[in-house]
């Protein structure tokens, strides 16, 4: 069983749409959280010390994770999905494109 982690900034729409998407999978455990202060889950040190898998949604959060906790980072792998913000929860657009970008790393 391997753990995966989804970050977007806020986890209001993004990541928590990956959370939900990948849950069904009885394959891996998934959470979410983001890398801004006011986020809904915000990103801490044992998630990322939990995590096999990081898929983050830009690249300017692969540098906060970076920089915030790389003392955590011993052994995740981060994937940058480059995904930008302009999708709402659950928009079918962004649910495609995370299955096409993350089935590469999931299959």
């Amino acid at each position: 069983m391997r753990n995966v982690l989804f970050v977007c900034s806020q986890n209001r729409l993004r990541s928590p749409t990956a959370e939900q998407v990948f849950a069904k999978r009885p394959d891996i455990e998934v959470d979410s959280a983001g890398t801004n202060n006011g986020a809904d889950n915000p990103l801490t040190a044992e998630l990322v010390e939990w995590a096999d898998i990081i898929f983050v949604m830009e690249k300017t959060h692969r540098n906060k994770l970076q920089q915030r906790f790389r003392s955590s980072l011993k052994r995740a792998r981060v994937i940058c999905l480059d995904i930008p913000d302009e999708y709402g929860f659950m928009d079918p657009m962004l649910i495609r494109l995370l299955e096409t970008k993350v089935s590469r790393f999931l299959p």
